[in-house]
């Protein structure tokens, strides 16, 4: 198709779809004819699309369609529909994108958290850099299982730390650096009393206090560290687009992971505020923890991995966010 032929045919049609666009008020003839050159530049530019995607007309019709729905259908009002469908469309398929990511960040961090433990409970000089021998003392047999406090103002408290946590990460992925340095901070804080633990004869414990809640709650910042990255990568590596272009389609993308992830650390918190703490068995503890685990990634993989393959990725929609332009690779 000869894109300056084409052009030339329509530059009339989206002229006037621009011009009415702009105006404040429209009669009812006009609002008539702006509904049927919406519909006709939208036609234009999916033909653009996939006959001669040049990049200009292709973000020049964007723009004007992005304007034209503006003017026909108002401000967009809330709705349970649009809840639901970020619920268990939007938000699992942000997830799904990202899950080799979340898969690679947790076996590192638990490399590092390990390695960390076992030089701590078998290094008497890394031992010692925890504390003095009464301060383990103290924090083996009464601090460590006394911060567990059953109740909905700790529980608050933790989901506060927790996403605080995540969002450094996230915030701070756009720098490749910095997530890792959380994520590096945070597994050998975590490997290291851990350690400290097992050199006291109380890693049974450890395992059985961290485990109900820590199995969400880690990888709830697994995920946040893996979104930061990925928001790095993402002009690193933009593929087609331009890095300014990719980068601001996944950073709306991870701004989803970020609500999700907001939602889970709730969840994990509710577990430590509620469960880790009580008097419940410890193998009941853990199989709420499990279960919890198990529910958040079949709700990723199932109804993430449904709405990647219908082409959601967690992005706004081309309506909302405007078409993008590819570039020569």
């Amino acid at each position: 198709m000869d894109i300056d032929a084409f052009t030339a045919v329509h530059s009339k049609e989206w002229e006037r779809l621009s011009e009415l666009a702009r105006r404040r008020r429209l009669d009812g003839a006009e609002a008539d004819e702006l509904v049927r050159l919406y519909q006709a530049v939208a036609t234009h530019l999916s033909t653009v699309r996939s006959a001669a995607p040049d990049p200009a007309v292709v973000s020049r019709l964007s723009e004007l369609l992005v304007r034209a729905r503006a003017k026909i259908a108002g401000s967009h009002e809330p709705s349970w529909r649009g809840v639901v469908r970020f619920a268990v469309v939007t938000a699992p398929a942000a997830l799904y994108r990202i899950r080799w990511w979340t898969h690679a960040i947790t076996a590192g961090a638990l490399l590092v958290a390990v390695i960390a433990g076992v030089n701590v409970a078998t290094d008497p000089e890394a031992l010692r850099a925890m504390g003095t021998p009464s301060e383990q003392e103290r924090y083996v047999n009464e601090a460590f299982a006394a911060y567990y406090d059953p109740g909905a103002e700790f529980a608050g408290l933790v989901w506060l730390n927790n996403f605080k946590i995540a969002w450094q990460c996230i915030g701070g992925g756009i720098t490749g650096i910095y997530p890792l340095f959380v994520l590096w901070q945070n597994s050998v804080a975590v490997g290291s009393i851990g350690g400290m633990m097992a050199a006291h004869g109380e890693l049974d414990t450890f395992l059985t206090l961290i485990t109900p809640h820590g199995l969400l709650e880690l990888t709830a910042i697994f995920v946040a560290g893996a979104a930061g990255l990925r928001l790095f990568w993402s002009w690193v590596d933009p593929g087609p687009l331009k890095r300014s272009t990719s980068l601001a389609r996944e950073g709306r993308a991870l701004v989803t992971a970020a609500v999700t992830l907001m939602v889970t650390l709730g969840v994990s918190g509710l577990i430590e505020g509620f469960v880790t703490g009580s008097s419940m068995f410890w193998w009941l503890k853990i199989v709420i923890g499990a279960i919890a685990l198990a529910a958040f990634w079949a709700y990723v993989y199932v109804l993430g991995g449904r709405a990647v393959r219908d082409g959601e990725t967690g992005d706004l929609s081309a309506d909302e966010a405007g078409a993008y332009a590819v570039t020569a690779g």
